[in-house]
């Protein structure tokens, strides 16, 4: 029998259980790194890289996130010894713009054994992703810490291609003319910040790995559940391994930061893979 007492005992539990996940979602997850380890089969991947680790970050938002966070993190990387890192855009949130967090968080970057390569994703184009000069002082600052920034461009590591395309929503991703310089024959990687690129025509010959973000993994999911609110127009990407067409296949890591201060059921990822040859 529901007498008052027992009604009211239910509803305050029930307050306290909201406020309970609440505090969790605002003080815990946001900060709580998950680092996702798997390995990163490529095709004619060269005996010297046979082993070697890749660490994948993306969506930092460095400047609306805090900075000890994303240090703390960058310690944790480091402390891996890998061999390349890469980090798939928004490196700033475009709130901030390019202020004293950039340089104080960006010099403490991990550096990878043979290389740290980095792209641009929309936050890095500042409001309304319609500012380069805000692009170019990102690029500028990375640069001036040593790492490579691909805009549209390729890069060699050991003999392992990296074509790193510029943003889809800055309306600067230029597939088509960089994977033409990618021979098929060639082991590499495509480095784009936004999923939605990978259904734009411009593939054509490319039957490798694409590491993406962006959507941070829709930063709040019921568990069970699709997340009710992503950022791609492709509902199918969320996070994690997706099959696509063409021999191609993408990982989308859910990021480590976050526009708004709030994750449920979707832990901040680093992921670190291990080259194995296909």
């Amino acid at each position: 029998m529901l007498t008052r007492r027992n009604f009211l005992k239910a509803s305050g539990a029930a307050i306290l259980g909201a406020a309970g996940l609440g505090a969790y979602a605002v003080g815990v997850e946001p900060h709580w790194v998950e680092f996702v380890h798997r390995s990163l089969p490529i095709r004619s991947l060269p005996p010297s890289l046979q082993g070697s680790t890749l660490v994948h970050m993306t969506d930092l938002h460095v400047g609306g996130v805090k900075d000890e966070y994303v240090i703390e993190v960058f310690e944790r990387i480091a402390a891996l010894n890998p061999d390349i890192v890469v980090a798939t855009g928004d490196l700033i949130g475009f709130r901030k713009g390019v202020d004293g967090s950039m340089a104080r968080v960006y010099r403490h970057f991990p550096k990878g054994r043979l290389a740290s390569l980095v792209t641009l994703g929309n936050h890095d184009y500042g409001p309304y992703w319609s500012h380069p000069e805000i692009a170019a002082m990102v690029t500028d600052t990375l640069r001036g810490f040593g790492l490579i920034v691909l805009r549209n461009e390729i890069c060699e590591v050991e003999g392992l291609r990296f074509a790193g395309l510029d943003d889809l929503l800055a309306r600067r991703f230029r597939a088509r003319p960089v994977l033409a310089g990618l021979k098929p024959s060639q082991p590499a990687l495509v480095l784009s910040h936004n999923p939605d690129t990978v259904d734009l025509p411009g593939w054509d010959g490319f039957s490798g790995w694409v590491l993406s973000g962006h959507t941070h993994g829709g930063q709040c999911k019921p568990p069970f559940l699709r997340p009710p609110v992503t950022p791609c127009r492709n509902r199918s990407y969320i996070a994690g391994e997706v099959e696509l067409s063409g021999g191609r296949r993408m990982y989308i890591s859910r990021g480590i930061g976050h526009v708004y201060h709030v994750r449920f059921n979707v832990r901040p990822e680093v992921t670190v893979f291990e080259l194995c040859r296909a």
